[in-house]
């Protein structure tokens, strides 16, 4: 486990190997609801937590080993304090996570499963091949089993 539902996100990390998730636990652990996954190459936190400086309501979990380079929110306020170039990747990151947020909200209101499921071949390659079944299903709001019957039709 990367963070703990209930902790409070103190680090922004770049994943230097592995792939990670966020989910929502429930008592039903197949119930749980996956909502983001990140992968080699890209900045992984509970930004939520880490701005607001509260409580994550989720976890973040290492789905396979994980190498990661972390930089704490004191040190990070730091950076932006004294560097220019710190405030414009700050804020560049910054603006590719709500991008990347805001394309999935609108692909969770306006497309159907099929259709969301379909996207991730292009959008998100790694994912299809690297994410245990389960975890794409509830990522695409779906159960395993529609999941199943999707991949059906598609084939």
């Amino acid at each position: 486990m990367i963070l703990n539902m209930g902790d409070t996100e103190n680090y922004i990390s770049f994943i230097e190997k592995g792939i990670a998730r966020f989910v929502i636990p429930k008592e039903d652990v197949d119930k749980e609801i996956t909502f983001g996954f990140c992968f080699k190459n890209e900045f992984i936190s509970a930004y939520d937590s880490f701005l607001l400086r509260k409580p994550a309501l989720y976890n973040v979990q290492a789905l396979t080993p994980i190498t990661m380079w972390s930089i704490s929110y004191a040190d990070l306020q730091e950076v932006y304090q004294h560097t220019v170039i710190g405030n414009l990747i700050g804020r560049l990151s910054s603006e590719r996570l709500f991008l990347i947020k805001s394309k999935r909200e609108q692909s969770l209101l306006n497309e159907t499963a099929t259709e969301r499921y379909l996207k991730l071949f292009t959008d998100r390659p790694k994912l299809i091949k690297e994410i245990p079944l389960k975890y794409i299903a509830s990522y695409i709001g779906v159960t395993p089993q529609a999941l199943s019957r999707i991949r059906k039709q598609i084939s």
